[in-house]
């Protein structure tokens, strides 16, 4: 994931900072406890895309 684009790309429901999990390919929003896919090295930004993060995940 480009350094860059991550500085620039805000989460779509709350505006807060993303982290991201390269792991999993997802950019996280601890805020709203949601991970938003990475597709084929497009980060999908659609809330009704992104899952809901368990109790215990970061």
């Amino acid at each position: 994931m480009d350094k860059k684009l991550l500085e620039i790309l805000a989460c779509p429901v709350c505006k807060g900072e993303l982290l991201y999990d390269q792991a999993n390919q997802e950019l996280i929003c601890q805020f709203d406890r949601l991970a938003f896919p990475i597709v084929n090295d497009i980060p999908v930004m659609l809330q009704s895309r992104a899952r809901r993060l368990e109790a215990g995940e970061n």
